[in-house]
């Protein structure tokens, strides 16, 4: 199975590298089964959607679209890095979403959050919210990184215990329902 940690942000200067890079390091020394992947929204580099069919249709025009495309309907399970942005998700992470339909069905979804006070808890809440449409299972396990800007240091993110504990915990329950949801896909 293969676990995708997709950071969300591409703002230039983001928190969420350091966070990604801690993500994916810790899931590959902890994969409970999983083959570990990393997407980057900023490379992968989607324009506003511009693809003139529903994508249900799976008539991708754009080779852009053919290689996200690509991207998601291999993967089994994802973990979305992912800041808050005005009380809500990413535009680059809602661009991505709806870029695509069948690719996401019957795969779980957990999340790294991270911002200020909240930790990107509402970015989280409202990103469930679009998954579902798409069939896809946001499990309630996560890791949230609240003030992540104390946890940076020198280009890299210092995880505390309960992050890599619930990272862990995450990362278990996510290859447990990937599992249950293979039949589906």
């Amino acid at each position: 199975m293969k676990l995708n940690v997709i950071l969300t942000s591409t703002r230039p200067g983001r928190n969420g590298k350091p966070v990604a890079d801690w993500f994916t390091d810790f899931a590959r020394q902890n994969a409970a089964g999983f083959d570990i992947e990393f997407t980057d929204l900023a490379e992968v580099a989607l324009p506003i959607i511009d693809e003139p069919n529903h994508p249900k249709a799976k008539k991708y025009q754009h080779e852009h679209t053919k290689k996200w495309s690509a991207i998601v309907d291999s993967s089994d399970a994802f973990v979305f890095v992912l800041p808050e942005y005005n009380y809500t998700m990413p535009p680059a992470f809602v661009n991505a979403v709806d870029y695509l339909y069948s690719e996401w069905n019957y795969k779980p979804a957990g999340f790294v959050s991270y911002g200020g006070v909240s930790g990107g808890l509402r970015s989280v809440q409202t990103a469930k919210t679009l998954l579902t449409t798409l069939n896809v299972m946001p499990i309630n396990e996560q890791v949230t990184i609240p003030m992540v800007f104390n946890h940076l240091a020198d280009g890299k993110f210092n995880a505390e215990k309960v992050h890599e504990d619930s990272a862990k915990l995450m990362i278990s329950e996510l290859a447990r329902w990937a599992s249950a949801l293979a039949v589906l896909r």
